[in-house]
């Protein structure tokens, strides 16, 4: 029989399932708070908990955590990335950012990516499987009791797309804002999706309040097809009205990512086809120079392309920023060292 993810569970969870097994009820606060507020990684940490029932518990329960197999720290601005393994072959990274307003942290969905956007790493190795509500938890956990900091602000745009995993990601939402646990306030935590629409509207109805990034990059369905198959089962006009339906909906801004491809998608021909289509939206553009990847041959734009870009999008009274690159000199990109993991892993087998 497996055991259960415990810190997958509500507060309410866990209160039914220590009424259950016939304890008294000021044990979940005392579990819940190792749990969520403290992170502990075992049961034997929970001190003031007798060791009998820490045993009892480690038979029925585990705590899902993350190891740290690689760690890169960047000389240029401190950004810190990790390869995480959760069992054997499985690999998700996680970045730690230093801003003025303190830490952030960006995390993973899933094990791989069903997604298949060629310009981005995640997807290279194909998809495993879901994360828990708990293995998202502990990324952020491992990383706070690596590197002894606070996690202020959380970005769900790492490995894995976030709103194939709904059910998960939403409990990890849940659960990280509690004021019993981390207590991360949800306008400081931001949520990137490649455009699955039906789910974009059962999250503009949840009325949570955390920032929707969509990654658009590109004004068109002929040019993001090519590199977003999503787009042949949604396309962007479809993608756009669910969005409309998002801003609306919540009163939040949207914030479409655009990746500055040379050649391909950073004409102004295509600065204002896109200033077309977002015109009058609650929105803002964030142009991302794209990350050069091994397997494929993208190279991102160039600086003059990427300012008459930003000219012709601010002459159409629509608000554009350049996102910062951080951790350039230790491929902080989602994607590659779990990629780089996976040619080893291959490598050796070979």
């Amino acid at each position: 029989m497996s055991k259960i993810d415990i810190r997958s569970l509500n507060y309410e969870e866990l209160s039914s399932q220590i009424e259950e097994l016939g304890l008294p009820g000021f044990r979940t606060a005392q579990i819940y708070s190792w749990l969520y507020e403290k992170g502990v990684e075992s049961f034997s940490e929970m001190s003031n908990i007798s060791k009998p029932l820490r045993d009892r518990l480690s038979e029925i329960y585990e705590i899902k955590n993350c190891v740290i197999d690689t760690k890169l720290v960047s000389e240029i601005d401190g950004t810190v990335k990790y390869l995480y393994r959760l069992r054997e072959n499985e690999y998700i990274e996680c970045v730690v950012m230093k801003y003025k307003y303190g830490y952030s942290v960006c995390i993973s969905t899933q094990l791989g990516c069903k997604m298949g956007c060629k310009f981005c790493a995640s997807a290279i190795g194909g998809f495993q499987r879901n994360l828990t509500a708990g293995e998202m938890l502990s990324e952020i956990y491992t990383a706070q009791r690596d590197l002894n900091i606070k996690i202020s602000h959380i970005v769900l745009m790492g490995t894995g797309e976030p709103l194939d995993n709904f059910g998960n990601v939403m409990r990890f939402i849940e659960l990280v804002t509690d004021k019993r646990g981390l207590n991360i306030s949800m306008r400081h935590i931001s949520l990137s999706t490649c455009g699955v629409v039906p789910k974009i509207y059962e999250l503009a109805d949840k009325k949570l309040g955390l920032t929707l990034s969509v990654s658009l990059h590109a004004p068109n369905d002929e040019i993001r097809s090519q590199t977003m198959p999503v787009n042949l089962k949604w396309n962007i006009q479809e993608l756009l009205k669910a969005c409309k339906y998002y801003a609306k909906t919540t009163s939040r801004r949207i914030s479409f990512e655009y990746a500055m491809i040379d050649g391909f998608n950073d004409s102004e021909k295509c600065a204002y086809e896109l200033a077309e289509r977002l015109g009058g939206m609650l929105c803002h553009i964030n142009l991302i120079p794209v990350n050069n990847v091994r397997e494929n041959n993208y190279v991102r734009s160039g600086n003059e392309r990427i300012k008459k870009f930003i000219s012709v999008l601010e002459s159409r009274n629509l608000t554009v920023t350049v996102r910062r690159t951080l951790g350039s000199d230790i491929n902080a990109s989602c994607g590659q060292l779990r990629a780089g993991k996976s040619r080893q892993n291959q490598a050796r087998q070979g």
